[in-house]
């Protein structure tokens, strides 16, 4: 099967089981998961959904998530889009029901019980903090292509210029590095607006104040302003700030000059309200955070490091994570790189080893040793999720030690830069090994590639020794080594049971007897009652083992089964007749 038919056959696979198109009301995917906004979750057949070979997990939120995994994402995306495009264009419009019927429920009182369904679940994990965590999230995660394609762009700039390689064509690179991160403020402005409701446009006008170079002319609080003072976080409040000013504008001016007051208005409220206040101001919060990361590092060191390499896990279970995303980006656009992911990736090596200790620990257990050995490789590359969805979070107790392996990892980063070796990253997004194009610090490329690398080591180490020892009780050791069930029943093909022969449940049992060209052994069946059998009998449904005593009202019903067995069949029964 070629590629694309199997991305599209998962897709296929996927749209019945989540209620089909009808029930789809928005398609999206990150790194790793296919998002989809479901009108009615009840219809959702997860263990069905879970079954699939393509799905990793499900995760319920705000959207329901289905994790694919890293490129295949990508992938069955459009394919499924393309599905529901097909199917609800197919789909016969229903006809309305008759004034007189006696249907009980009512499709008002359906939907109804979806809303309520609907709300019930986001209840659960719905806080205010929670739900305000996931907006800021949806303003910076958009961001994150270009963060990472313009942080190995600098990366490698970085690595021409210290080797004194291409002198004509470094300055390009640093030019291409640098654009995004000297307009993010406005990027940031406009996905601001966007989300909290106000006009898209209007708030990347607010927010490119903040990087217009004659604000060097401006004086508040004192003091000339600089571009680019406040970053981010200024971006996110005057952008806010604009939504607040554009949604009363609607409210009050009327719509004859709606087109002309409203945006005016915002733009000039907002614009002097960001440069006489909220530049200064969140300028002040940004150094405050850098200097509180370098501080927490320079003082914590080894301590804080184990504290957020062995919590950033739980935190993604929260969905706390997401508060990180705008330090992370202040960090970058304040000292060029980030010293806490560096930090944080040791989470992902602890789960690396986690699951080399539980494939060693479970030899029997082909289910699981089968999903680690295809989420492995990208849990190397700092995919986590296919490990921690399909492995180590099912299990309980090998997650809690996977995150210990977190925390070693991330205390050996952190003792390094207590120890004055900065290891950063130019960019969010990667991790493991997919972040050592992005590295960055302040002694040079080689150390710090050799402190991170020396961390992912001691988190897959650290991960693998307590998963190993300390990740498995023995009632979950025996339960989860169970030998596969060897009473399951021999099964009879079609041919012999459409002919009233008997198809008694017998014990199966391997035999050294190998199948004619393949490698799997033939399985020979020992009735409650009888010899055992003198020959085998191949049919096309599988391999079937009859009693001696059947063989004379097989021969009987020769003229009948001949077309359901093999061309084996009658010499087998000249054999038996002998």
């Amino acid at each position: 099967m070629s590629e694309e038919n199997k991305h599209r056959a998962t897709a296929a696979a996927i749209l019945p089981l989540v209620g089909g198109a009808a029930n789809v009301t928005s398609v999206a995917h990150c790194m790793t998961r296919l998002r989809l906004g479901l009108r009615d979750r009840s219809l959702v057949q997860e263990e069905a959904l879970k079954a699939l070979p393509a799905v990793m997990g499900v995760v319920e939120d705000d959207t329901y998530q289905i994790v694919l995994g890293p490129g295949a994402v990508a992938r069955v995306t459009p394919e499924f889009e393309a599905l529901v495009a097909e199917e609800r264009a197919d789909a016969p419009e229903e006809p309305a029901a008759p004034a007189g019927g006696s249907d009980p429920v009512t499709a008002e009182e359906l939907a109804a019980q979806g809303a309520a369904l609907r709300a019930e679940r986001k209840a659960k994990n719905a806080t205010p903090f929670k739900l305000f965590l996931r907006r800021i999230a949806n303003i910076f995660v958009p961001l994150i292509p270009a963060l990472i394609g313009c942080g190995i762009i600098a990366g490698l700039n970085g690595l021409l210029v210290n080797l004194g390689w291409l002198p004509g064509i470094t300055p390009a690179l640093a030019a291409i590095a640098s654009g995004f991160m000297a307009l993010i403020a406005v990027f940031v402005g406009y996905n601001t607006a966007k989300e909290f409701g106000g006009t898209p446009i209007l708030g990347g006008a607010v927010a490119s104040i903040i990087v217009y170079a004659k604000v060097a002319d401006v004086e508040a609080f004192g003091q000339h302003l600089s571009p680019g003072q406040g970053g981010v976080l200024g971006a996110l409040a005057a952008a806010c700030l604009g939504v607040y000013v554009e949604k009363r504008c609607r409210r009050w001016v009327p719509e004859s000059v709606d087109v002309l007051v409203t945006p005016t208005v915002t733009v000039l409220v907002s614009g002097l309200a960001t440069l006489f206040g909220l530049m200064f101001l969140a300028g002040e919060v940004s150094s405050w955070i850098g200097e509180a990361a370098d501080w927490l590092l320079a003082h914590g060191g080894a301590g804080a490091g184990f504290l957020l390499g062995g919590l950033f896990l739980p935190l993604v279970m929260l969905g706390l994570h997401q508060a990180l995303i705008p330090i992370h980006t202040t960090l970058i656009e304040g000292a060029g790189f980030t010293v806490l992911l560096p930090i944080l990736a040791m989470a992902g090596a602890g789960q690396v080893g986690a699951a080399l200790a539980i494939y060693l620990r479970l030899p029997r257990n082909t289910s699981i040793r089968t999903t680690i050995k295809s989420a492995l490789w990208p849990g190397f590359l700092g995919v986590g999720e296919p490990l921690i969805y399909g492995v180590s979070l099912p299990l309980g107790r090998p997650f809690v030690t996977a995150c210990a392996g977190g925390a070693f990892g991330g205390a050996f980063v952190g003792l390094f830069n207590q120890l004055g070796t900065d290891v950063g990253s130019t960019a969010i997004g990667p991790s493991g090994w997919a972040l050592f194009p992005l590295l960055d610090g302040n002694h040079g490329l080689a150390q710090t590639i050799a402190v991170y690398a020396a961390g992912l080591i001691v988190g897959y180490v650290a991960g693998f020794v307590a998963t190993y020892w300390f990740g498995f009780t023995k009632t979950m050791l025996a339960e989860l080594n169970a030998a596969p069930d060897e009473t399951a029943p021999f099964p009879v093909c079609a041919a012999v049971a459409a002919h009233g022969l008997p198809a008694r449940s017998s014990k199966r049992r391997a035999t050294p007897f190998r199948r004619p060209g393949g490698t799997a052994p033939l399985p020979l069946s020992r009735a409650r009652r009888g010899p055992r059998p003198r020959r085998l009998h191949r049919c096309d449904p599988g391999v079937c083992v009859t009693e001696s005593s059947w063989m004379s009202s097989l021969s009987r019903n020769i003229s009948t089964t001949q077309s359901s067995c093999n061309r084996n069949y009658r010499d087998e029964l000249r054999v038996i007749r002998s």
